[in-house]
């Protein structure tokens, strides 16, 4: 046996939940968490081994919004991050990825447009399509 597919097996418990389709909305608020944790610990870097994972776990949870929680598609970038901010439960501060509070404040009202360094961060942490903030 390969020495990583031992590691795996040895580990899939942990790895299977994040990886298998979600049937709840339960799984699905763990998903999230799992995903915020994923980035947070360096996933959102492309460069990351982690990336992998926060697609593969973002994938699962764009399936499940795209079902259970549609988004109409004329909406505006700032309205867009506004409901998803919603659906995950997020706070201004909970995006010091983007920018300060206040920053994220400009982007809500519209006083500031997303450029395409938090449009990346943003759909990779809501595992969504960039096109979305764009």
């Amino acid at each position: 046996m390969n020495a990583q597919v031992g590691v795996a097996l040895a580990h899939w418990g942990y790895i299977a939940p994040m990886l298998s389709p979600i049937s709840s909305e339960a799984q699905y608020a763990q998903a999230v968490e799992s995903l915020d944790s994923v980035l947070d610990a360096g996933g959102a870097d492309e460069s990351n081994p982690l990336a992998g994972l926060a697609d593969l776990i973002g994938e699962r949870i764009s399936a499940w919004e795209h079902q259970h929680h549609p988004m109409p598609q004329t909406m505006p970038a700032n309205e867009v991050l506004a409901f998803l901010m919603d659906q995950h439960g997020l706070r201004q501060c909970d995006l010091p990825e983007v920018g300060t509070q206040g920053v994220v404040s400009e982007l809500l009202t519209g006083k500031r447009s997303i450029n395409l360094r938090q449009a990346r961060l943003l759909a990779a942490r809501f595992g969504v399509g960039i096109e979305l903030f764009v």
